[in-house]
């Protein structure tokens, strides 16, 4: 209840909870924050939805738009401290919009989704906006704006951002091993960027995440969604 609580007071400091234009909401604010919140836990579509709140489906279509722009990641603030570590990965998330998505190597469309978080808090910092799932994690990282939200931390990434300034772990030569240093700066590497691992984990509890059906921007304001949502979750 308190994450709940956390999470309704933000979309209220945004306007969730202001005059609207035309006839008011069958359905008071936390009922409309609660609905979105099992929209994309359980991946449900609008027509069960719309009976366990007792509402039309295109009620339940229309809260859905109106409040996912305020449950969005706020943008991550500058560093102060300059030996602030920060961590990176790529996921694949199933879509149904062949615009959006493209044929992976999970052999479904599927949109490249870009994830940072701090190492130390363990929050989601920043999110990309989606890309095909064709395309390789560095390429994306290059398009998606988040190095120049990096500028001056250090970020890990793994073996696919070689070449994209990301502290990367060592590659194997042909014909040379590993030096005996190299190979306990992966280990260390490893432990560590694990971490992003398992908040990308934990944002993949939402089902929406695991078949999402939205069209156009809604993957890209589900994921932002989610954000603040795990966060909340951590912080609490």
């Amino acid at each position: 209840m308190k994450q709940f609580e956390r999470l309704l007071k933000v979309v209220r400091e945004r306007g969730g909870g202001g005059p609207r234009i035309g006839r008011p909401w069958c359905l008071p604010l936390a009922d409309r924050v609660l609905l979105v919140a099992v929209h994309y836990r359980t991946n449900l579509t609008m027509r069960q939805l719309a009976p366990l709140f007792g509402v039309s489906p295109a009620t339940v279509c229309r809260v859905i738009q109106q409040l996912r722009p305020l449950l969005a990641l706020e943008p991550a603030r500058p560093v102060d401290a300059a030996d602030r570590l920060r961590i990176v990965d790529g996921t694949l998330v199933p879509v149904r919009d062949r615009k959006v998505g493209a044929s992976s190597r999970n052999y479904r469309f599927s949109a490249n989704v870009q994830v940072i978080i701090d190492a130390d808090t363990r929050l989601v910092v920043a999110t990309a906006r989606p890309a095909p799932g064709d395309r390789a994690d560095a390429h994306v990282w290059r398009d998606s704006g988040l190095p120049q939200q990096c500028q001056g931390v250090t970020v890990l990434g793994d073996g696919a951002y070689i070449n994209t300034g990301l502290v990367v772990p060592h590659r194997k030569r042909p014909g040379r091993a590993l030096l005996a240093g190299e190979e306990a700066d992966n280990a260390e590497h490893r432990r560590v960027r694990a971490r992003v691992e398992h908040a990308i984990g934990r944002l993949k509890n939402y089902k929406i995440l695991r078949d999402c059906r939205q069209h156009g921007d809604g993957l890209h304001h589900v994921v932002q969604a989610l954000a603040p949502m795990h966060n909340l979750a951590l912080a609490t």
